[in-house]
């Protein structure tokens, strides 16, 4: 008798305010499978899994399209209380822990064991007491099955990022009734050597009949532990292959894709001038995306991309630079060293930078667009004020002319330079960010992620606008981005970050083959 696949999603497809994330994607796995899911940024990984979990953010959203079936039987998985009902079992890639309680606390947490004492044999039930010995002698069990060597008498807070990592798996091992056990990022935050031996847990939990969904964007990992792959780009299925006849070449091809023709322009392979920013030796201890010793220069004039694949460092490297997050090593512009770890000595170089983070970082959301584009100048520069002795204030007339200047050549759709931030679609956020940026005179403009959450149609005119900016401006650039053919589609050379540092430079019209290999962390052959 043929065994039923532990899970069937058919026809997933979601959207958010309109923008389609997932469309149509089919997934099946076995008992005792380890199934990876590969893509970049964007991909639909973590909104597929959301799905599966019962996620709030799902159904506050207006729920979505296609069916699940457990076990060979239709589910509604509305709630994360539902889907463990189920035996769906998720290690977030954010922890979930209480930093003030111990390991074993954290492991049985909302499912402590009671035992009745000598209060609750006279009033109920309700007056039982904790069982520690049970949840000890439990905690050990599931602590047992990863091999790690962690004290379940523990305090949380001050274990090592790895222990903490390994508390939250021995959770979802203590539930009974697992059946499907999800991996979210799971080695981002680990040591080399807890990474492997991570790996070697995942293979003793699919060992034991426990169905394992694997994200990670480390794709030897991905060959190292899985038996089947699924690729997806844009929120599409591309190809689910046996981890046996693909390897990471191919993942790295088929993740970045073909979908967009992009046309390289004349000067694309000469400097247009001299250096102007040259970096040696960047580390950044920015979360996620750590920084481990970059050596790159971008020119003056020229469009510099900066990709790779998601937690290796490439969005690290601006914010570095800007001081957002702690850094060291060397920066010169335009010549001159460049404090580090200090943001406005950043602006005083001549820098501005565009976050990745538009709604958190990079606007004031409930403020006017006026006010978002004269912001930077006004706070960094002291530009947009009057003052007459000890007073101060606004120059209204000037913020409002510079921003009926910016709005019309970025062609911001608005309704005037009163109108909320917030009001605006994705992609006219984008502007007005840039805008911001433009406000402040820079000689070198970081882009990040300029396309992050918007629509195809916003994207290319955002893409068009940064084209313009250093075609008719002689703006240099340095855009990082997860899409790679965004990157190649503007600019003049790209640098490949890998495990946070650059694996190689190539032309954007260089072979998918090149750019998979760097993004892999392989290196280039001779002959490619």
């Amino acid at each position: 008798m043929a065994v039923e696949p532990v899970l069937r999603m058919k026809g997933i497809s979601k959207s958010y305010y309109g923008t389609k994330v997932l469309d149509s994607v089919n997934l099946s796995i076995m008992p005792g499978e380890v199934h990876g899911i590969v893509g970049e940024n964007g991909a639909g990984k973590s909104t597929l899994m959301n799905i599966l979990f019962g996620m709030n953010v799902i159904h506050s959203t207006g729920g979505f399209e296609g069916s699940i079936e457990i076990a060979g039987q239709p589910v509604q998985i509305k709630s994360p209380l539902q889907a463990m009902a189920l035996g769906i079992g998720m290690v977030h890639q954010e922890f979930m822990l209480l930093p003030n309680y111990s390991v074993t606390e954290n492991i049985k947490l909302n499912r402590e064991v009671l035992k009745p004492n000598l209060a609750s044999r006279i009033f109920g039930p309700r007056l039982q007491s904790l069982d520690y010995d049970k949840m000890y002698a439990d905690a050990r069990k599931a602590l047992k099955r990863l091999n790690i060597d962690i004290d379940e008498y523990a305090t949380i807070a001050g274990l090592p990022v790895g222990y903490m990592q390994f508390t939250e798996i021995a959770r979802e091992l203590d539930k009974e009734h697992l059946r499907i056990l999800v991996f979210d990022e799971p080695t981002a935050v680990l040591a080399e050597s807890e990474a492997a031996h991570l790996l070697e847990a995942i293979k003793e939990i699919a060992a034991a009949g426990i169905a394992v969904l694997f994200i990670t964007h480390r794709l030897n990992e991905i060959m190292e532990v899985c038996d089947n792959i699924t690729v997806l780009r844009d929120g599409r299925h591309v190809v689910t292959k046996a981890s046996k006849d693909t390897n990471v070449i191919e993942l790295a091809e088929l993740m970045v894709g073909r979908s967009m023709e992009f046309a390289g322009r004349k000067q694309h392979y000469s400097h247009k001038g001299r250096p102007i920013l040259e970096i040696k030796q960047l580390t950044v201890d920015m979360p996620g995306e750590r920084v481990r010793g970059v050596d790159l220069t971008a020119y003056e004039g020229e469009i510099l991309g900066i990709g790779g694949l998601a937690g290796q460092g490439k969005i690290g490297i601006a914010n570095g630079i800007m001081g957002l997050f702690p850094a060291a090593g060397d920066v010169k512009v335009a010549g001159t060293p460049l404090p580090l770890n200090n943001p406005s000595a950043s602006i005083a170089a001549g820098l501005a930078f565009v976050s990745e983070d538009r709604r958190g970082v990079g606007l004031l959301l409930n403020s006017s667009i006026e006010v978002n584009i004269a912001s930077g100048a006004m706070f960094g520069k002291k530009e947009f004020i009057k003052t007459w002795g000890p007073f101060s204030q606004v120059d209204q007339a000037a913020v409002r002319e510079n921003a009926q200047k910016l709005i019309g050549e970025l062609d911001i759709r608005c309704t005037g330079p009163r109108q909320l931030v917030r009001q605006l679609s994705g992609g006219n956020q984008q502007k007005v960010c840039i805008a911001r940026a433009l406000t402040m005179n820079p000689k070198i403009l970081l882009v990040s992620e300029p396309t992050r959450g918007i629509d195809v149609g916003a994207k290319q005119l955002v893409l068009d606008t940064l084209r313009r900016l250093n075609e008719e401006l002689g703006m240099t650039i340095v855009v990082t981005s997860s899409e790679l053919a965004e990157l190649r589609s503007i600019c003049s050379r790209i640098a490949i970050i890998t495990d946070g540092r650059v694996a190689g430079i190539l032309k954007p019209d260089d072979s998918d083959v090149n750019f998979g290999l760097l993004m892999a962390g392989q290196p280039i052959s001779k002959g490619a």
